[in-house]
């Protein structure tokens, strides 16, 4: 993996991107301090994996317990003033 300076990634950012894309993770380091690594997007992809939106977590029928209950507040509703 190559370092860059942030001073330098900055202003080499068209290059840091290729070298991230040609030859893997580049890093980017702050007063000698790794602060940040550039990905080539397949990577970052492989590495976050599938993650379902919403919609799907809930049709994939997750594995609830038996015992989940949601309680509910058996209160009266609330007045409103409707101006009226």
């Amino acid at each position: 993996m190559t370092r860059w300076q942030l001073q330098e990634a900055k202003q080499h950012f068209s290059e840091v991107v290729r070298k991230a894309h040609d030859e893997g993770p580049q890093i980017v380091t702050r007063h000698g301090k790794d602060v940040a690594v550039i990905l080539d997007m397949e990577e970052y992809r492989r590495l976050k994996g599938k993650q379902p939106d919403f919609k799907e977590f809930l049709l994939s029928d997750p594995d609830w317990p038996d015992d989940l209950e949601f309680p509910r507040d058996k209160g009266l509703p609330r007045e409103v003033d409707l101006g009226w």
